[in-house]
């Protein structure tokens, strides 16, 4: 197409680009990227427009107490929302196994929504059971096969514990939820710590590679973030000044103004 004139355009979601983008940001008209920190990245920074990554528009309907009230949280317990994707990850979620347990044994001090994905979900409630934990006893402890509702979850949690893929990072950030990010180390060019690294590098949110990641790491981490209001509240200001809550019109206005080239 731009060998041929006809106006061209590319999105890229991840704080840096991939190698299809990163070939063709040499030829197109504009090179869309989530981030204003992406924008470094490319050997014509001229061409690059910060837009955001579009994000559902379920994620900008309720407030923090409405979606409290839909889960039916009516006391003062903070909420951690863990997610591992569809299909779930195992060193992760072998990981949580040893998380549940402890939190369990303490009282569970906060309500846990754990999504653990398709692929370990019925592994991790038998080794739950074979650790002496029956989840009926434990109310406060959420455990799901996968998260249906995430902008529910995401809007009522104090923190949340994930991957950090594009889209992940994206509607953490138009949330203002602060989290703990795990970057996959299976991933092409490590994209996925280098998207976590934006949020991290900017006090937004907190980073732990995997090797460097265990049940008693991700505890302690939480303690201190819940122990810390004030800095959750200065995560979620960063993180709303990073997000881009007006994306898909700002994709749409370049594409039709390109159009009129």
């Amino acid at each position: 197409a731009a060998r041929r004139h006809i106006p061209t355009a590319v999105h890229e979601s991840n704080a840096e680009p991939g190698l299809t983008t990163k070939m063709l940001s040499k030829y197109v008209d504009i090179v869309m990227v989530g981030f204003e920190e992406s924008r470094k990245h490319y050997p014509h920074p001229e061409r690059v427009v910060v837009t955001g990554t579009p994000v559902r528009g379920d994620f900008f309907l309720q407030t923090k107490a409405e979606a409290r009230q839909k889960l039916g949280f009516t006391d003062d317990k903070p909420v951690v929302v863990t997610s591992w994707g569809s299909l779930g990850a195992q060193v992760m979620n072998d990981y949580m196994v040893d998380f549940v347990v402890r939190e369990c044994r303490e009282g569970t001090p906060f309500h846990h929504i754990y999504g653990v994905g398709q692929r370990y979900y019925s592994r991790v409630l038998e080794a739950l059971k074979e650790r002496g934990i029956d989840l009926a006893d434990y109310p406060d402890v959420d455990v799901r096969e996968y998260i249906y509702d995430m902008p529910v979850e995401m809007a009522a949690a104090d923190i949340v514990i994930s991957r950090s893929g594009a889209a992940t990072c994206n509607e953490i950030a138009v949330s203002g939820t602060p989290s703990i990010l795990i970057p996959s180390p299976n991933v092409t060019n490590n994209h996925q710590e280098r998207n976590a690294r934006v949020l991290s590098d900017r006090n937004a949110a907190v980073t732990i590679v995997e090797k460097d990641c265990t049940a008693q790491v991700l505890f302690d981490e939480i303690g201190r973030l819940l122990a810390d209001p004030e800095r959750r509240e200065n995560m979620s200001k960063t993180l709303k000044t990073m997000a881009r809550v007006d994306s898909t019109q700002r994709i749409c206005d370049i594409v039709e103004e390109l159009t009129k080239a």
